[in-house]
């Protein structure tokens, strides 16, 4: 049991600075574009997703990139960074349309 707590504090407490804290952030909000996604569709009864997705899907894949990079992870960075396209992309897509029907 010592083991594991020693493990524990090594890996979330030792270690602890801003860009963890960053990182933990970044987390949260990619987290939180499944449970907005979750909610919507909960109460439509159908899978729907949410302009909010996209800006927490901008909001959380830059933070981790930017965390990524400071952590010099190449697999990692290269995820967000296509992803990040893909989130802007939609977001533009839907700035788009909203623009053409009003």
């Amino acid at each position: 049991m010592s083991d594991l707590l020693q493990w524990l504090h090594d890996v979330f407490v030792a270690q602890f600075d801003f860009w963890v804290l960053l990182g933990f952030v970044a987390q949260f909000l990619f987290m939180m574009r499944f449970l907005v996604q979750w909610i919507a569709s909960e109460r439509a009864r159908r899978s729907v997703i949410p302009v909010a997705f996209w800006f927490f899907s901008l909001g959380g894949g830059f933070l981790l990139l930017v965390y990524a990079i400071q952590r010099q992870d190449p697999v990692f960075i290269a995820g967000q960074a296509l992803g990040l396209l893909i989130y802007v992309r939609n977001v533009w897509l839907i700035a788009r349309e909203k623009r053409e029907t009003n």
